[in-house]
C-alpha cells in the first residue's frame, strides 16, 4: 500500500513538472514583450512583489514555531532564485525568446554534475545517456537559433542564459537538500522566495547604475502579461517545483524541465514570429524525448535462481 501511494505521488510530481515546463517555456516570449515597456529590475520587483502580497496568508507557519527553519531555507533558496531570474530576465532582453528557452535547457546537463558534487549521487547510465541526448538537442537548437537570428556570435544575452542554467542546476539540488530535509511548506517557501526577490532587486536597483524606473503602463496587454507571469509562472510553477523537487531526484527534475525549449520555441514562432528551422525542431524533439525517456519505469531484470546441487540431493533422499 505504501509503495502504491509512493508511485502515485511520484507520477503526480512528474506531471506537475511537465506543466511547469510548458508554462515557463511560454514565459520567455511573454516577458520579452513586457520588458519592452519597463526596465528589468522594475519588472522583477513588480512581478515578485505582487506574488508576495498574494501569498501573505501562506506565511502563517512563521507564527507557529517554524520561523527559524522557514526563514533559513527561504533566504538561501530565495537568494539563489533571485540570481537565476536576474540573469534570465536580462538575458531575454539581449537575445531571442527561442534562443533563451534553448540555452536555459543546459541546466539538464549541469544538474547531474552538481548533484554528484553536492549530494554524492553518481548518475546512472540511463540518466547520463538522457543528459547526452538533451544536451545534443540543446546544442542543435542553439546553433540553428543563431543562424536564424542572423548572427553566430555568443553574446551577453547567451552568456547570461548559460549562467542562469548553472544557477538553476544549483537551485534544484539545494531545494532537494533543504526543502526535503527541513519540511518547509511549499507555499510558504514560495512566499519567502518572492518577498526576498522583490526586496533584493529593489536594493540592487538602488546600489547599481541601473536604468531609471518608469511609470507603470496602463495597457491591458501589459497587465495581462504580468498576470500570466505572476499566477502561472510564479504562483503555480514555484509551488509545483518546490513540491515536486523534494519528491524526486534533481536529475529527473531537470530532465523534465528540459522540455521547456520545445514549448518556448512554439510560443516564440506562433506569437512573435521567430524563425526555427526543421533541424531546430528536431533538437527540441530530442530534449522532449530525453525527458520522456527518463520518466519511463525501469524494468527489473528477471532473476533466475541457480540450483543448489546439495540441497536437491537432500530433497530427493
Amino acid at each position: 500500500m505504501n509503495s502504491r501511494n509512493m508511485r502515485t505521488d511520484f507520477g503526480r510530481a512528474e506531471f506537475m513538472l511537465l506543466g511547469v515546463a510548458a508554462i515557463w517555456g511560454g514565459s520567455y516570449a511573454v516577458a520579452k514583450q513586457a520588458l519592452l515597456q519597463v526596465p528589468v529590475l522594475e519588472f522583477l520587483c513588480l512581478r515578485f512583489g505582487l506574488t508576495f502580497v498574494l501569498l501573505l496568508p501562506a506565511l502563517r507557519p512563521l507564527f507557529q514555531g517554524q520561523a527559524r527553519r522557514c526563514l533559513m531555507v527561504g533566504c538561501i533558496l530565495g537568494a539563489n532564485l533571485m540570481a537565476v531570474f536576474v540573469c534570465e530576465t536580462w538575458g531575454v532582453t539581449l537575445t531571442t525568446a527561442s534562443h533563451a528557452a534553448f540555452l536555459i535547457s543546459l541546466c539538464v546537463a549541469f544538474t547531474p554534475l552538481v548533484e554528484w558534487w553536492m549530494l554524492g549521487r553518481r548518475p546512472t547510465a540511463r540518466v547520463v545517456a538522457a543528459v547526452a541526448l538533451a544536451l545534443a538537442g540543446a546544442a542543435l537548437l542553439s546553433a540553428k537559433s543563431n543562424v536564424s537570428s542572423g548572427t553566430t556570435a555568443f553574446g551577453w544575452g547567451d552568456a547570461l542564459m548559460v549562467g542562469a542554467a548553472v544557477l538553476r542546476a544549483l537551485m534544484v539540488c539545494l531545494t532537494q537538500r533543504l526543502a526535503g530535509t527541513q519540511a518547509v511548506p511549499a507555499l510558504t517557501l514560495t512566499a519567502l522566495q518572492s518577498g526576498l526577490i522583490a526586496a533584493g532587486v529593489a536594493v540592487l536597483a538602488w546600489i547599481t547604475p541601473s536604468p531609471a524606473w518608469v511609470g507603470l503602463p496602463s495597457g491591458l496587454d501589459f497587465w495581462g502579461q504580468v498576470a500570466f507571469l505572476v499566477l502561472g509562472c510564479t504562483l503555480f510553477a514555484f509551488y509545483a517545483q518546490n513540491h515536486a523537487a523534494s519528491r524526486t531526484s534533481p536529475s529527473r527534475v531537470s530532465l523534465l524541465m528540459g522540455s521547456e525549449p520545445a514549448f518556448g520555441a512554439m510560443v516564440a514562432v506562433l506569437w512573435l514570429g521567430e524563425d526555427v528551422s526543421p533541424l531546430g525542431w528536431a533538437g527540441g524533439a530530442m530534449i522532449v524525448a530525453a525527458a520522456v525517456w527518463v520518466t519511463l519505469p525501469q524494468s527489473q531484470p528477471r532473476r533466475y535462481a541457480l540450483p543448489v546441487i546439495g540441497a536437491t540431493r537432500a530433497r530427493r533422499r
